[in-house]
């Protein structure tokens, strides 16, 4: 199978008929072996039945089917294992996304990326969502040093090695550049056309908004400090230790210099506590480290690898001369 084309799909019924009718104009002529496969999370309205009356009618299509809501991170996570494809396409089912830009998806990938994420430049949604999107991109490009202008656009390609060192739960699926970033694969961002809101309604709210922003701390950590976990929890209990430290040595020169007693000061539990607090986080951060050590592989090593190149010929004679 050469090209998937992957649809979370929730209580958009209305839509998939057009949407499917869209998908097939399109992949027949980009002139490769494809797959549609809608991954329906626990839809509520007719999505299912009309996704099935869709695979009914075309063996391209493929239906999976979630036991209920879990989240897009875990549609998507069902659809990369499940997809066959060399490259996977990712869209939403609302016809906001535009099928025929997926060519200029598979030419952005055929020019040495690994990931292409799309990027909204005339978003047509109303502010309350334009707004909010906007400071998200600012802040996560800002702390993970990564310029795209729309992580959360759901209208990806990527390549089969991309998915498969991927593992997606709850509202991570925002920053899956991030994590393709952090594994050493090649991001690229191509601007997109972005249509209006034809059926159903929005699954933005302003929970999902703050889940991100603690995701967002997930993804940070992951991508910094997941084989090195001492270097965030050492700085920090560091820190706390040097301020408790300088707390302390405060009081001890009063005490040397006659300024009376210091054992009933406050200033002398917060020094202490904080000297306290600060050998805990390094003790976590050892503890973190012996985790990672247990659990590291040295196959994993490997999966950062791209590509090998070797000089035939050389590696001959060398086996040559090392026979005679």
């Amino acid at each position: 199978m050469d090209l998937s084309v992957i649809v979370p799909v929730l209580n958009e019924q209305h839509s998939l008929q057009e949407l499917h009718r869209r998908l097939t104009h399109v992949l027949t002529r980009v002139d490769r072996n494809y797959e549609i496969v809608f991954v329906d999370d626990g839809s509520t309205d007719g999505s299912v039945g009309r996704c099935r009356e869709l695979a009914e009618l075309d063996p391209h299509v493929i239906v999976v089917e979630l036991r209920r809501n879990f989240g897009k991170a875990t549609a998507l996570q069902v659809g990369f294992q499940l997809a066959q494809g060399e490259i996977l396409v990712t869209m939403d089912a609302d016809l906001q996304d535009d099928p025929d830009e997926i060519p200029y998806f598979l030419e952005a990938l055929q020019n040495g990326c690994d990931l292409v994420s799309g990027w909204k430049k005339d978003r047509q949604d109303p502010l309350s969502k334009t707004l909010p999107s906007r400071l998200f991109n600012f802040v996560t490009s800002f702390l993970t040093g990564i310029s795209l202008k729309d992580f959360n656009c759901g209208f990806k390609a990527y390549s089969r090695e991309v998915v498969e060192s991927l593992d997606l739960y709850g509202e991570l699926h925002r920053y899956i550049p991030v994590l393709a970033h952090a594994k050493g694969f090649r991001v690229g961002e191509i601007p997109i056309r972005h249509h209006a809101r034809s059926y159903g309604k929005s699954k933005y709210s302003f929970e999902r908004f703050l889940r991100g922003a603690f995701d967002l701390a997930t993804t940070l950590f992951l991508s910094s400090f997941q084989r090195r976990p001492l270097h965030l929890f050492g700085l920090v209990g560091l820190i706390f230790m040097l301020a408790g430290l300088a707390v302390d040595g405060y009081l001890s020169v009063l005490w040397f210099l006659g300024e009376g007693p210091i054992g009933n000061r406050p200033l002398l539990v917060l020094g202490t506590l904080l000297i306290t607090l600060g050998i805990q986080v390094l003790i976590f951060g050892l503890l973190a480290e012996m985790i990672t050590a247990a659990t590291y592989r040295r196959s994993d090593a490997v999966n950062l690898v791209r590509r090998v190149h070797r000089q035939t010929s050389t590696y001959v004679l060398q086996k040559q001369a090392s026979a005679e």
